[in-house]
C-alpha cells in the first residue's frame, strides 16, 4: 500500500507540472467566468445558464484531463525505458499500475474541486452584487448544495473514464488509446438505447448482440444529472448510491483487466 501511495504522489506531482493540465484548468475556469456574460443575454435565465455551462465545462475539461494524461501513464514509462527497472526494484506491476491510476484520480479530484470552486465563486458574486431580479423566481437557490452532487457524479464518471484510458494504455499507442477512450465515452452516453434495441430490429441475433453490448460497455448516461440540478428537481440518494456503486464495480473490473494485460506483457 505504501508503494502505491508513493507512486500516486509522484504521478500527481508530475501531472501538476504539466503545462497542458494548467491550460485545460485555466480554460475551464475562464469558461465558467465567461458564462456570466453569456447569462446576461437571456433575461431571467442567468443563474440556470451559468450553472449549466459551469457543470458542462467541468465535465468536458475533466474528460480531456482524464484522457490525455491517462493514455500516457504507461506509454511514457515504456518510451523512457524506465519500466525495465521495475524488475530490479521491490515494485510489482500491480502496484505500479494501481499507483498510476490513484495518482491520476487524485489529480482529477483537485482539478474538479478547483472548477467547482470557480463555479460557486461566480454564483456567489452574482448573488451578492447582482440585482434581486437574478435570484427571484429561481427553481433552486443560487448556491444550491445539489450542485455538489452533480459535480460528484461528474468526478466518479471521470474516474471510470480514467480506468478505461489506463486499460487501453497498457497495450496500445497514445493515439489509439485516445480514440478508443473517446469512442467508449460517446457510446456510453447512448448505451441505454441498446437495452431496447430489439424493438427496432427484427433480427434476434442483432438484438442479442445489442443486449450483450449494453451490459459490456459502460453506461455513462446516469452520471449526467445536470438538467435535474439546474432546474431544481430532487435527486434521490438511492439513485446516487446506485450510480456510484455501478461505477465502483465497473472500475474494479477494468482495473483487473488492466492488471492482467500489463502483468502478461513482455517488455524485453
Amino acid at each position: 500500500m505504501r508503494v502505491i501511495r508513493t507512486i500516486a504522489v509522484n504521478v500527481f506531482r508530475e501531472s501538476v507540472r504539466d503545462k497542458v493540465l494548467y491550460n485545460l484548468v485555466l480554460f475551464a475556469v475562464l469558461l465558467i467566468l465567461a458564462s456570466y456574460l453569456i447569462g446576461q443575454l437571456t433575461a431571467g435565465q442567468d443563474m440556470k445558464i451559468i450553472k449549466d455551462l459551469g457543470l458542462s465545462a467541468t465535465s468536458i475539461f475533466g474528460l480531456f484531463i482524464a484522457v490525455f494524461i491517462g493514455i500516457g501513464l504507461v506509454w511514457k514509462e515504456v518510451e523512457r525505458r524506465s519500466i525495465y527497472s521495475l524488475q530490479a526494484k521491490p515494485i510489482t506491476r500491480v502496484d505500479f499500475l494501481l499507483g498510476k491510476y490513484a495518482g491520476l484520480v487524485l489529480t482529477l479530484l483537485v482539478n474538479v474541486a478547483v472548477m467547482a470552486a470557480a463555479l460557486y465563486a461566480v454564483l456567489g458574486a452574482m448573488t451578492l452584487f447582482g440585482s434581486p431580479a437574478l435570484t427571484a423566481g429561481l427553481d433552486a437557490p443560487a448556491l444550491d448544495p445539489r450542485l455538489l452532487v452533480a459535480i460528484g457524479l461528474i468526478f466518479v464518471e471521470l474516474a471510470l473514464v480514467t480506468a478505461l484510458a489506463l486499460f487501453f494504455s497498457t497495450f496500445s499507442s497514445p493515439m489509439l488509446s485516445a480514440v478508443f477512450t473517446f469512442g467508449l465515452y460517446v457510446v456510453g452516453q447512448f448505451n441505454a438505447d441498446l437495452k431496447h434495441f430489439e424493438q427496432v430490429v427484427s433480427s434476434p441475433a442483432a438484438a442479442w448482440l445489442a443486449r450483450a453490448l449494453y451490459y459490456l460497455l459502460p453506461n455513462l448516461a446516469p452520471f449526467d444529472i445536470k438538467a435535474q440540478v439546474v432546474h431544481g428537481q430532487p435527486v434521490a440518494a438511492g439513485y446516487v448510491a446506485m450510480t456510484v456503486g455501478y461505477a465502483v464495480v465497473y472500475i474494479a473490473f477494468v482495473l483487473l483487466a488492466s492488471v492482467v494485460v500489463f502483468t502478461r506483457r513482455d517488455f524485453k
